[in-house]
């Protein structure tokens, strides 16, 4: 099959295990981001499939309707960015493997790495060194701190076991089914909404993005939070209510760690986001590891070999094949 592979930035899958995978098919890399679908349709006319880097490309009606050669869209786990009904209506399969009780490590340990060096002001000691200035304030100790966990999923589950080896404390929020599952697990709940944002010195939000979902936090959330508490969003930044955030944050009042925006990637470099002193923020590299591509695009790997012999997997809109 003719396999063209978007937004693979740093041509990282080539020298992985996984892409051996890949033998018996023409496979084109491309390692920059094209957002306009005319430009893009143009680069890949001649896809049979497409492999997507998560969420990084929108897939529009607009752009399927440009390629009728396309037969196939093959990534992992959720699909926001994808136009499920314009793949149908195209007679293109949607293939994800949703990964079902296998977490995000990497998603997992990005979490803590922000919860600590917020904490500890890493990145302001590193900067102040490196200026020969020496040290440039005093961090804060993590043991005994209340951690906030919002969504009692996968993820959220690994941030919570590495919290406890650290002595925290660890309560929960989430749906009234997941409140629920946190309860019957032996997990301490909150006693309502209010409390939990109230009583968390850091609050970590892990939730998957959805109409459901979308706006989930808003700025009576933020508001109820403890004067220099951290708020840390490693998920979507469509959970939080837009503007939310950065209005609070401009109150100096509390911290916040963040590794996902509005608009991705994000390149103003005026955003409140990255230029608040409050703020930490990287470039939505909680999942950008070697070891997390490896695993995720060995599954994807398997579904265009899958689709090539006749046996698909992971189908998301089954009835193209049928």
């Amino acid at each position: 099959m003719k396999v063209h592979i978007l937004d693979d930035w740093f041509d990282t899958l080539r020298g992985l295990p996984c892409y051996d995978k890949l033998a018996n098919h023409d496979v084109t890399v491309w390692t920059d981001h094209q957002p306009d679908p005319a430009v893009l349709a143009q680069r890949v006319k001649d896809a049979e499939a497409l492999v997507l880097f998560r969420e990084r490309t929108k897939i529009s009606a607009d752009l399927l309707q440009r390629l009728p050669n396309l037969k196939l869209i093959s990534q992992r786990s959720v699909y926001p960015h994808i136009d499920v009904d314009a793949c149908t209506a195209n007679d293109v399969l949607l293939c994800s493997n949703m990964h079902s009780g296998t977490p995000s490590y990497a998603a997992a340990e990005h979490t803590l790495a922000l919860i600590l060096a917020s904490y500890r002001q890493i990145p302001q000691q590193v900067t102040s060194l490196t200026a020969g200035q020496w040290q440039s304030g005093v961090g804060r100790t993590l043991r005994g701190r209340t951690l906030g966990l919002y969504g009692f999923g996968r993820i959220a589950g690994a941030v919570a076991e590495y919290a406890k080896a650290l002595g925290m404390n660890v309560q929960w929020w989430s749906s009234d089914e997941g409140r629920a599952r946190a309860a019957a697990a032996g997990e301490t709940v909150a006693p309502s909404r209010e409390v939990f944002f109230a009583t968390s010195d850091v609050i970590s939000l892990h939730v998957r993005l959805k109409p459901t979902t979308h706006g989930l936090i808003t700025a009576t959330d933020l508001a109820a939070m403890q004067a220099r508490a951290l708020f840390v969003n490693t998920s979507r930044s469509g959970l939080v209510v837009k503007g939310a955030l950065e209005a609070e944050i401009a109150k100096g009042r509390i911290h916040a760690a963040v590794d996902v925006f509005d608009h991705e990637p994000l390149t103003d470099v005026h955003n409140p986001l990255l230029t608040h002193p409050n703020v930490l923020a990287t470039p939505h590299i909680g999942y950008v590891t070697e070891d997390e591509f490896d695993l995720q695009f060995a599954d994807i790997f398997d579904q265009l070999n899958a689709y090539a012999n006749g046996e698909p997997i992971h189908m998301i809109n089954p009835s193209v094949w049928s």
